[in-house]
């Protein structure tokens, strides 16, 4: 169940379209076995997938199952001194694992998603972090818990959209996982996530709106030589000197999404109160609320419900 504000974007499952043409149904077939092969694989190491080594061994053999590729991978995290905070633009669940692929770090991931199937046991057994973001009160909490994951040298990764897009320039980032790096000293990692089709900007990997997992799936099983760009920009740290959450989490923006103007008319992101029925594509909803260091005064205590400016995105 999510909690009583949502972000969603105006993408659709009609965004995700393919830029070339299907491969044969025989491939298609051939990349659907080895892709259950390897599912089965990871979930019978049980407790042993979250070790780092195995843990990107088993995401790389996924993709590869899936006949995608990873381009420009590079260092996520910093060597020394506290965990870093890698921060993610959200176009797909292929996410996850592209950038486990790259560098094993902690995910931190709605509480709903560890009893998905497949995913679920996935996230369950790769070390997830999970979170309840169902209740306003546990904001503090949330940043409190982030903020001692990186200070013990865990870096973790985060999507601060709250919710997936099609592309990789739209959006906005919730600023609340912000405060944990600067309260833990934390270096951030920006890093921005597109796919292409032999060079062609394709979304047939977009995961977005009501779209279903197997319906994706299929996509992706059907698309022909689709990669997945990880793009990992400067790291962020506490001597560029940023005040507060608001103004390091604008810089990270900027950065993944590509110097477009900040987030606001014009994005598409509505702030709108959920059905009952609806489940939110991500695996960080992040809220604007005050929280624990900031240096925004707050006149009381977190109120019981957000505001309609502060979705309750944790």
């Amino acid at each position: 169940m999510n909690g009583p504000w949502d972000v969603w974007s105006d993408c659709t499952p009609d965004c995700a379209t393919h830029a070339l043409p299907r491969v044969p149904a025989t491939r298609i077939a051939r990349r659907g076995a080895a892709f259950a092969h390897s599912v089965r694989r990871a979930l019978t190491d049980g407790e042993r997938m979250a070790d780092p080594v195995r843990l990107r061994a088993h995401a790389a053999a996924l993709l590869d199952a899936l006949g995608v590729r990873v381009e420009g991978a590079a260092a996520l995290t910093a060597a020394n001194g506290p965990g870093t905070l890698v921060v993610v633009n959200h176009i797909s669940w292929l996410d996850i694992l592209a950038l486990l692929a790259v560098e094993p770090v902690t995910l931190l991931a709605k509480r709903e998603v560890g009893a998905w199937p497949v995913v679920g046991g996935l996230a369950r057994r790769a070390g997830t972090h999970f979170i309840d973001r169902t209740s306003p009160r546990r904001l503090r909490h949330t940043v409190r818990e982030v903020a001692e994951l990186l200070g013990s040298g865990r870096s973790v990764a985060v999507f601060p959209q709250a919710t997936t897009w099609c592309t990789a320039d739209r959006g906005g980032f919730r600023r609340a996982t912000f405060q944990a790096a600067l309260d833990a000293g934390a270096p951030v990692r920006p890093v921005t996530l597109d796919y292409t089709q032999q060079g062609l900007p394709s979304t047939v990997a977009a995961f977005c709106g009501e779209d279903t997992f197997a319906a994706s799936l299929r996509r992706v099983l059907a698309a022909r030589a689709l990669t997945v760009r990880v793009t990992a920009h400067p790291l962020l740290t506490a001597a560029d000197g940023f005040p507060d959450r608001r103004e390091l989490a604008e810089r990270a923006e900027r950065a993944v999404l590509g110097g477009r103007p900040q987030a606001g008319a014009g994005t598409g992101a509505v702030v709108r109160r959920a059905p009952a029925r609806a489940a939110l594509r991500s695996s960080l909803p992040v809220p604007e609320s005050p929280v624990p260091g900031s240096p925004v005064p707050a006149s009381g205590p977190v109120p019981d419900a957000p505001v309609p400016d502060a979705p309750a995105h944790v």
